[in-house]
């Protein structure tokens, strides 16, 4: 598996490695891990004054001043890995970098919180996700990790998106730990709510509780019976919960209550602009929870 890690020497950055480090399973599976620091560049008006020379070796002390701590760090729990540094925009040359060498996964610390969702994801990793396709894991608030063996939640809506996601848990299976728990959720609608008026205008229930769970539990069945035999072909065993309610809502309550170490969701792409990085739930998800997030493109 190859892994591309941005580093800066902030917490947010810190966290990723950390995530890194505790993969004892991931290891073992050896890894191929590309540390990169993206330095800003130089005005070009002090460029000038200085040199070129002078501005190179600026930035390379700067670099390594990040990303020799990390790689010591690394070393310490038995991780080898390269390390660069690029000059320029750092959401810029994260995503080509990551294009470049065909990563795997980019693990990322992001600290966002906020309206929009540049500010829920922080905005440099709002911009790798604007830039790339490669999956991208978002290591938010102060999440910690106790051990290997991680509690995994994988929202399934029944389209390719959340297959997609499957399919990437199966393929990197030993990125989650050997004992890793995994649960597959689905938020199906609160039928409940609905109301037909009736002759008198008096407003009446739409549907009887008796058809409500029925139509809840053909919904659920036709989200969650795809991916349910992908997972048994693939040897791995979920646990299945029907939410109710809106998704991104339901899918971070449970995140929380069940104190998940990570939540896999498809991403249903850029849209206009780039600017709708994020589906609505996988936003929805992050602006209620700092569960960290696994991310993945439609494959």
């Amino acid at each position: 598996m190859k892994i591309l890690v941005p580093v800066d020497g902030s917490k947010q950055a810190k966290v990723a490695l950390h995530f890194i480090a505790t993969r004892t399973t991931l290891i073992g599976g050896n890894p191929e891990l590309i540390l990169l620091n993206v330095q800003l560049p130089v005005p070009p008006r002090a460029a000038r004054m200085v040199g070129r020379q002078m501005v190179r070796a600026y930035h390379e002390e700067e670099a390594n001043k990040v990303l020799k701590p990390a790689q010591a760090l690394l070393k310490k729990a038995g991780l080898q890995a390269s390390a660069h540094w690029v000059v320029g925009h750092p959401a810029d040359e994260i995503a080509a970098a990551a294009d470049r060498d065909g990563v795997d996964l980019i693990v990322m610390g992001s600290h966002g919180h906020g309206a929009l969702a540049g500010l829920l994801m922080g905005s440099v990793a709002y911009g790798v996700l604007s830039r790339t396709t490669k999956p991208i894991l978002l290591l938010r608030g102060k999440h910690s990790f106790s051990g290997d063996a991680l509690s995994v939640g994988i929202a399934v809506d029944g389209s390719k998106y959340g297959r997609a996601a499957v399919r990437y848990v199966l393929r990197h299976r030993d990125l989650f730990g050997a004992g890793a728990r995994f649960v597959l959720l689905h938020a199906v609608p609160d039928y409940a709510a609905g109301v037909l008026p009736d002759m008198g205008g008096i407003a009446l229930p739409a549907l009887t509780a008796e058809e409500i769970r029925a139509t809840q539990n053909k919904a659920f069945e036709e989200a969650v019976a795809p991916v349910r035999r992908m997972l048994a072909k693939g040897g791995l065993q979920a646990e299945e919960v029907c939410l109710v309610g809106n998704p991104g809502d339901e899918i971070a309550a449970y995140a929380k209550r069940k104190k998940l170490d990570l939540l896999v969701m498809g991403s249903h792409g850029w849209g206009a602009l780039k600017r709708a990085v994020l589906g609505s739930v996988a936003t929805r998800v992050a602006a209620r929870c700092d569960t960290p997030l696994l991310l993945v493109r439609e494959a």
